[in-house]
């Protein structure tokens, strides 16, 4: 009985270290804004997961930091008033092995990183600001530089940080924070299970200095996640599906599929796409986009179909759509880094079981829907559309592709 009552007290013990919070400006951490707190509150949150665990707590403040790692059992909440923010030194982003653009490569550190912390969060309302400006800069006088000698460049060139990264998480929850102004894709999620994101407002500027690759949420090689009640703009895709690229990436264990995605009651500004795929994903199932609002001038789903990697998009259902958008959905070639990478493969996409319902839109064009020469593209359907058009353009070569009561411009839509 001793032993029972004993081990009941440990776990009591255990649950109110994890329950909580630690005030970083408490433990060492300064409030002078110019300062560089990095060691300062990686060492709480070293001390808090040593200590059994618990939640950092960001008060009122601007607090500037380099890459922050976080440990089992701990947890990232900011206050009103509360800002960590991002050093533009990437000096202060250790190059580590990590996940980029479909490889799994050294790459420098996030600012808010976790790897491997089941039960994971991050709540707000304060912010986490990149602080990118600088690091844009740099990118596009990189561009500038390089065209100006007959080349090009990649997006790794120039070595800019993430905001978060988020990998082999499971339950991980990301609630109320603003997410401000990343140097590189804004929320990496990799390997991931049981995503909540949650009254997040995410975004990244188009000018005065645009906000290179900032995608809002990237989704690579997860499962169940959730974008609920959300605002997204960004200089990049807004949500964006991932999951390797290159000829042989179907065969890479640390590739792999995004399955049972659901974004909800979201607004979408300016981005590149509402719903992307395919820049580096190789298998994409059971995504729904509904009751969502959108302002802004892109498609909202864009399809990206790589030549040299092999791709299958299937069951993605977008529904109750109202605003303004560029197009209702875009599916292309998409050969922006093409690589073959020495292989003799002829890769292909296959795209099958999509439908449209219930979107009243004004856009530019209603759909521009061709693939490469071998793409395989079958059972899209566009039902209960209206859409207000510049252009009143519906592009399409597949015979799968449906219409049943879309209204263009105030006149039935019918294609051959």
């Amino acid at each position: 009985m001793k032993k029972l009552f004993l081990f009941i007290s440990l776990i009591g013990l255990i649950t109110d270290a994890q329950s909580q919070d630690y005030v970083i400006t408490n433990f060492g951490v300064g409030t002078d804004s110019t300062k560089l707190n990095t060691s300062a509150i990686q060492h709480v949150i070293d001390s808090v997961n040593a200590n059994g665990g618990g939640t950092i707590v960001i008060p009122k403040g601007v607090f500037l930091t380099g890459a922050l790692f976080f440990k089992p059992n701990t947890k990232l909440r900011l206050m009103e008033g509360a800002v960590l923010k991002g050093s533009d030194n990437i000096d202060d982003y250790p190059l580590i092995p990590s996940r980029m653009e479909g490889k799994s490569i050294l790459y420098y550190a996030a600012l808010i990183n976790a790897y491997y912390i089941d039960g994971f969060t991050i709540t707000g309302p304060g912010t986490i600001n990149g602080n990118g400006l600088n690091f844009w800069k740099a990118f596009w006088q990189h561009r500038e530089d390089m065209k100006k000698i007959g080349k090009s460049s990649t997006n790794l060139e120039v070595h800019r940080p993430r905001l978060l990264f988020i990998w082999g998480c499971n339950n991980v929850t990301i609630q109320g924070v603003h997410l401000r102004d990343a140097g590189f894709w804004t929320t990496h999620l990799y390997q991931c299970n049981n995503v909540l994101i949650e009254n997040c407002d995410i975004r990244s500027p188009y000018k005065p200095v645009p906000a290179p690759s900032t995608d809002g949420v990237d989704i690579d090689v997860c499962k169940k996640v959730t974008i609920r009640s959300c605002y997204i703009s960004v200089n990049d895709d807004a949500v964006c599906i991932k999951g390797g690229k290159g000829p042989d990436a179907h065969k890479r264990s640390e590739n792999g599929s995004v399955e049972d995605i659901l974004v909800e009651n979201c607004t979408f500004g300016e981005s590149h796409g509402t719903l992307t795929l395919g820049s580096e994903s190789i298998h994409a199932k059971n995504i729904t986009v509904r009751n969502c609002k959108v302002d802004n001038n892109c498609p909202v789903l864009r399809i990206k179909m790589r030549p040299d990697t092999y791709q299958v998009f299937e069951n993605i259902t977008i529904e109750n759509i109202t605003g303004k958008c560029g197009t209702i959905m875009t599916l292309n070639p998409w050969k922006q880094f093409f690589n073959m990478e020495g292989s003799t493969e002829k890769p292909f996409g296959i795209v099958r079981n999509i439908s449209f319902s219930n979107i009243n839109v004004n856009c530019k064009t209603v759909a521009d829907i061709e693939g490469n020469a071998n793409d395989q593209v079958s059972d899209i359907l566009f039902k209960e559309v209206n859409a207000t058009a510049e252009t009143p353009l519906f592009k399409t070569k597949y015979p799968g592709v449906k219409v049943e009561h879309v209204i263009v411009n105030g006149t039935a839509l019918t294609i051959n």
